[in-house]
């Protein structure tokens, strides 16, 4: 039998030119196929900042208030975007304790449960804020002229009932909120010195409202909340020796809550590392970190201003997603149409991540890709 190849002797020019050409062509379709593979593999990109921030094991959060669920876009946004929320007021003394006394009476418990309620049907996490403040405390407390120990005895009595009836649905406390001046002593409060529970003391009023809160609900995670502390400073010392100290002595302390509110001069690169370091140096006392405040206002809303805003906002959270410590990115409000800052800060706002017309800031994209790199 004769066998007749069909291969054939290709020296000359052209035959050897399209035996290149085909063999460039059979590489494209194989690295056209294996992209086009690996693209139907890869998971689809995350279409809100809850589902970017699940996949990194991180929570998104916000603070929240019940007055505005009426409104639609407020709770769609609410609901599908954050894995977590927090009170804006509702659980703060005067609010949530507007009474004397610590029978049922006593307390106003029906703002707060609906966003404990509305974390539930939306499966959110949500956090407490907070049990132990200088500000919004009833008149009865301020104006009481009680003793030392009928004052301790009254923030027991709060602490117990507050978070026993939040017990299993608050996962994280905000105990005690602000306890620090800018130079790291002790802020005179009803609370430390005014006739206070600790005046003299240091921190102690502040491990004793740990430990009543441990008590009433051992599961709950238990922080000390603080601005201005972000960077290494005197204040964030202060913060930093009575944590240690307490870690030391088994006080129940989970965790610092760094509020963050910032503006566009804290995008600087010694300040940002300072922010890093500070960090890095809680965590490594077993701490779990929180940003549980942020807002970054503006003078103006100028594409240049959204722009800046935007890539801190993109920096804070890459921050917190470099440290594994970090847990909780939360901002203080999403909207710009109920942010707290115009208010305190005359001439300033465009702080958040939607406008005051419920549309996604530059600052939106920020965040978002920082949690989806």
């Amino acid at each position: 039998m004769t066998i007749i190849s069909t291969r054939h002797s290709c020296t000359d020019t052209p035959c050897f030119v399209r035996k290149v050409a085909l063999l460039f062509l059979c590489v494209t379709a194989v690295q056209t196929n294996s992209a086009s593979l690996k693209r139907s593999q890869d998971p689809p990109k995350s279409s809100t900042l809850r589902q970017a921030a699940e996949a990194r094991h991180i929570l998104i959060g916000t603070a929240a208030a019940p007055r505005y669920f009426d409104e639609a876009d407020y709770a769609a946004i609410l609901g599908s975007e954050f894995s977590e929320l927090e009170p804006e007021n509702q659980m703060k003394f005067q609010i949530i304790h507007p009474r004397a006394g610590d029978d049922p009476k006593s307390f106003d418990y029906k703002p707060a449960d609906a966003l404990a309620d509305f974390a539930q049907s939306h499966n959110m996490l949500l956090r407490g804020h907070t049990l132990v403040w200088h500000n919004q405390i009833p008149d009865w407390v301020k104006q009481g002229h009680y003793t030392e120990s009928q004052l301790a005895t009254i923030l027991k009595s709060h602490i117990d009932s507050v978070v026993t009836h939040y017990a299993s649905k608050v996962y994280a406390w905000d105990v005690v909120n602000e306890a620090f001046n800018d130079d790291g002593t002790m802020r005179d409060t009803v609370w430390y010195n005014q006739p206070g529970i600790g005046a003299g003391k240091g921190t102690q009023y502040i491990e004793q409202a740990l430990r009543w809160a441990h008590a009433a609900d051992p599961k709950a995670k238990l922080f000390y909340n603080d601005y201005d502390a972000e960077v290494v400073n005197q204040k964030s010392d202060a913060i930093y020796t009575m944590a240690k100290d307490f870690k030391q002595r088994g006080v129940p302390l989970d965790g610092i809550g760094f509020q963050t509110h910032i503006y566009p001069q804290f995008d600087d690169p010694t300040t940002l590392a300072s922010y890093a370091a500070n960090l890095e140096r809680f965590a490594k006392l077993g701490l779990e970190l929180h940003t549980t405040e942020l807002d970054i206002r503006l003078a103006d809303s100028s594409a240049a201003s959204l722009a800046a805003e935007a890539k801190l906002y993109g920096e804070i959270t890459t921050l917190c997603v470099q440290q594994p410590a970090c847990k909780l990115i939360q901002t203080w409000g999403f909207t710009d149409k109920h942010s707290w800052i115009p208010q305190f800060y005359k001439g300033m706002g465009w702080a958040l991540l939607w406008d005051d017309r419920y549309r996604k800031k530059p600052a939106y994209d920020a965040v978002h890709d920082a949690l989806a790199k």
